[in-house]
């Protein structure tokens, strides 16, 4: 147990030092609902790189949209990063869900949301392609896997205020997917107990709701 322990911090410090910004994430998983009352809060700042494994229930009865909630602050000008990944799995191929980032005074939204508004705030919609159509795949090497490249929001925000990130399916059809949000790779001494933590159960396909073995 413990030599696998040496090899995984080895893995995981090797990969938070050379690997490109898209792989060194962070990893949390969704453990619970991120709803609009328990939203997921970025605890560091969002330029820290950060994924997040969640997942959009299909199976609620009586039926209610799913949409995770995550939401950050910024005092000062900062570069926004995020994008959303879907696992390459059988069954996830017409999975194509959006997102949405929500702040004071940004647009006001140009198409119908699932969600509303706080008074002053707009929304950015980053959506997503058709279900069916063709869409980009990468291997991501910490996690084992591959991904369905999804839409990335990447710009400069100078407003301080608390911001909030929307992720829902348009189609309704749920499923699995990476909330990736940060860009900068940074690993404190609880990020790297984090990493040894999730790290093994991810390249296990334990936070997934479906068999991607198929």
């Amino acid at each position: 147990m413990f030599g696998h322990l040496i090899k995984m911090l080895f893995i995981i410090g090797t990969l938070a030092v050379v690997a490109t910004p898209s792989w060194a994430h962070v990893p949390y998983l969704e453990q619970r609902d991120f709803s609009e009352e328990r939203p997921f809060t970025v605890k560091n700042t969002i330029e820290q790189s950060i994924a997040v494994y969640a997942w959009l229930e299909n199976d609620r009865y009586p039926y209610s949209e799913d949409i995770d909630v995550y939401v950050f602050q910024i005092n000062a000008p900062s570069r926004i990063y995020l994008e959303l990944l879907v696992p390459v799995c059988n069954g996830y191929q017409e999975f194509v869900p959006w997102f949405g980032l929500v702040g004071p005074q940004l647009p006001e939204p140009q198409e119908p949301l699932p969600f509303d508004l706080p008074p002053g705030y707009g929304v950015i919609v980053m959506q997503n392609v058709l279900p069916g159509e063709p869409r980009e795949t990468f291997y991501e090497p910490f996690g084992g896997k591959s991904y369905y490249e999804g839409p990335v929001f990447d710009e400069i925000i100078d407003i301080p205020g608390t911001y909030y990130v929307y992720f829902w399916d348009p189609y309704q059809s749920g499923g699995d997917y990476v909330a990736v949000l940060g860009w900068q790779e940074i690993w404190r001494p609880r990020d790297i107990i984090r990493g040894l933590f999730f790290t093994p159960l991810i390249r296990r396909d334990r936070e997934l709701h479906i068999d991607c073995s198929e």
